[in-house]
């Protein structure tokens, strides 16, 4: 990822077709080493390929991939009433035992 973000910034940078070693200067230039084998399989990847058709093709596949959330909520709202309340009671006692401890301790942890 390094590589490719160092390929990118010189690309935006107006450098349509960095080398290793434009990409070795910019990662050298913030105390990164550049791997020569990954490097030199990126520029192979890269050769002769428009970066900005590159960066469509990718927001197109990007767009297509799904990114959750959304199977979990009817689960956890599917519940009975008398089911529900359960969970909530058993939290309540959960966080007055913490306070309980955190008042035996006065403040100061064990690693502190």
């Amino acid at each position: 990822m390094k590589h490719l973000a160092a390929y990118l910034l010189l690309g935006l940078g107006g450098n349509t077709s960095p080398s290793a070693s434009d990409i070795t200067e910019v990662l050298e230039s913030v105390g990164i080493e550049a791997d020569s084998d990954r490097l030199e399989k990126l520029l192979s990847e890269l050769k002769g390929k428009d970066l900005q058709e590159l960066i469509a093709q990718g927001s197109a596949k990007l767009a297509s991939v799904p990114s959750g959330g959304s199977g979990g909520a009817p689960a956890a709202a599917g519940g009975a009433s008398g089911a529900g309340a359960a969970p909530a009671e058993e939290k309540e006692e959960e966080k007055e035992e913490e306070k309980e401890e955190s008042d035996e301790d006065m403040g100061f942890g064990l690693f502190d």
